[in-house]
């Protein structure tokens, strides 16, 4: 069974930081692309950053130069690194795993969500 736990998210000031953190479960990071993506009220959930098996990041082009999405894969945990925060960027953060096997896509999963509130 597949989990992702998010853990890191709070309230801050704009400005500061925050470290994001995806703990897994029932899945190798490393073998498979994830993401982080979020959620702002009343909007679609959009891609913040992800990072293929390969190790090669991306990111959206308002996170770009803020944020650091990395990889410890002895801990199986993805962490996501937001430094100069914005009101902009207060939604709810989630973590994104899709479970590969050669070319097939066996299944995406989630986690819980983290709640990240930046204050003007």
């Amino acid at each position: 069974q597949v989990q992702l736990v998010e853990s890191g998210g709070g309230l801050v000031q704009a400005g500061e930081s925050l470290r994001l953190s995806c703990a897994a479960s029932g899945i190798i990071l490393s073998n498979n692309p994830m993401g982080w993506y979020r959620q702002a009220p009343g909007k679609q959930r959009e891609l913040v950053a992800d990072i293929a098996t390969g190790g090669s990041t991306n990111y959206a082009d308002s996170v770009k130069g803020r944020f650091t999405l990395s990889r410890d894969n002895a801990k199986n945990t993805v962490y996501l690194q937001m430094n100069s925060l914005k009101p902009e960027d207060t939604a709810v953060y989630y973590c994104h795993a899709a479970l590969i096997s050669g070319t097939t896509r066996l299944g995406d999963y989630w986690g819980q969500g983290t709640q990240v509130a930046v204050s003007s």
